[in-house]
């Protein structure tokens, strides 16, 4: 049993050093690619990445240039517009999904109407709700339309996926709707929440900074890439791509370590 856990272990690591050399590998492969490309072209919208570099330094000691605005006050408020996008997504798509993979005619009936407004980019809601519901609000609505649609089918997925068997075994037992839900259906589908809610975050960074596009009085990185866009401070934007890029990667990594976490707490790993 020692001898196992100590090779488990030593696999365990092996795959993580494994894996941080490829992902350093290919990051530096991309950053001098970058760099060649930036040079072979000599354009100033497209800086190298040590403009780059120095453009996030500034902005981390000195603030933005332009209004003063500090990075954190910048990052403050596109998370929070983020998380109550994303807190609306979840509460709605997830019970919905359940809903909708367990109860057939449920699904038939309102699979048109999704099937209809799920292929709409959510940017092109940006200008409505922003305009109907104002400059806190909207922003955080187009984040919700880009992670729900995401969490929805992939939980309605989920649900389908089940094994029918396991709701006979369960019903057999004696167990009710309410216990199916908790015991056999949830359980079950927690794979493929986790999945929609990974693929949802990723979108839900795209649409946070293009819904900041139009709702410049709220702030936040896509006001900051405008803005220095505009000014011509173009290692500037490149900054905040680069930080936008950092902040969907670290969550949906946090993503990636919940599901893990919660499904072997729920012995489904």
């Amino acid at each position: 049993m020692s001898l196992s856990f100590k090779y488990d272990e030593h696999n365990k690591y092996h795959r993580f050093a494994r894996s941080a050399i490829i992902a350093a590998a290919s990051l530096t492969t991309f950053v001098i690619v970058w760099w060649f490309v930036a040079i072979m072209a000599n354009m100033t919208a497209l800086p190298t990445p040590i403009e780059t570099w120095d453009a996030f330094i500034s902005l981390l000691n000195d603030g933005d240039p332009l209004t003063g605005a500090s990075l954190s006050t910048y990052l403050s408020k596109s998370f929070g517009t983020f998380l109550k996008g994303l807190a609306l997504a979840v509460v709605i798509a997830v019970p919905l999904g359940l809903f909708l993979g367990f109860i057939k005619p449920l699904r038939e009936f309102l699979n048109p109407i999704i099937e209809v407004l799920r292929p709409i980019a959510p940017i092109a809601w940006a200008p409505i709700f922003i305009l109907s519901f104002g400059y806190q609000i909207g922003p955080s609505l187009v984040v919700f339309v880009g992670i729900f649609f995401p969490m929805l089918t992939n939980t309605i997925f989920g649900v389908q996926k089940l094994d029918p068997m396991l709701l006979d075994a369960a019903r057999t037992m004696g167990a009710n709707p309410l216990q199916l839900f908790r015991k056999v259906v949830l359980p079950s589908s927690v794979p493929y929440i986790m999945n929609g809610l990974k693929v949802g975050l990723g979108i839900g960074w795209m649409c946070i900074v293009a819904a900041e596009l139009y709702a410049t009085p709220l702030g936040g990185i896509g006001f900051y890439l405008q803005e220095q866009a505009s000014a011509g401070n173009w290692p500037g934007a490149y900054s905040a791509i680069i930080i936008i890029a950092v902040l969907g990667l670290l969550t949906t990594s946090l993503a990636e370590y919940a599901h893990k976490a919660i499904a072997k707490r729920m012995g489904i790993e």
